[in-house]
């Protein structure tokens, strides 16, 4: 490989950051946006990133998962886990994919929070 992907700031740091840090840095920035938005009624959600979906061998659903919400017990959080790659793969470009990470987002906590999804956040369903 050849260009400004593969120059280093030292060891191990490369200038540019790779599709995971990238993915990271959206679904980052937009969970701080809803948080500030609904912190009072979300309550402890921990928000994970994995590569894909492990649907194992008895998967019968319809297509494969863009994301799995684990609703808590008394002591556990509620966890929203978003799937990188199957989102990555519906995305033409980085404006597509944080459109995609949004929908994403503001759909499963529009399920947990009982509103629409556009009440979530106000850039969902935008252009």
């Amino acid at each position: 490989m050849r260009g400004p992907e593969v120059f280093v700031d030292g060891p191990g740091r490369r200038l540019l950051p790779d599709d995971r840090e990238r993915f990271d840095r959206i679904v980052l920035d937009l969970v701080e946006d809803i948080e500030q938005r609904w912190s009072d009624r979300l309550g402890l959600v921990e928000y994970a990133v994995e590569d894909v979906p492990d649907l194992g061998p008895s998967w019968d659903g319809d297509g494969v998962p863009l994301a799995a919400l684990v609703r808590g017990g008394k002591q556990d959080p509620i966890r929203l886990v978003l799937f990188r790659r199957p989102i990555e793969f519906r995305a033409a470009d980085r404006y597509e994919l944080r459109a995609a990470v949004l929908a994403v987002l503001a759909e499963q906590l529009a399920d947990l929070l009982g509103v629409p999804a556009h009440e979530v956040h106000p850039g969902y369903g935008a252009d």
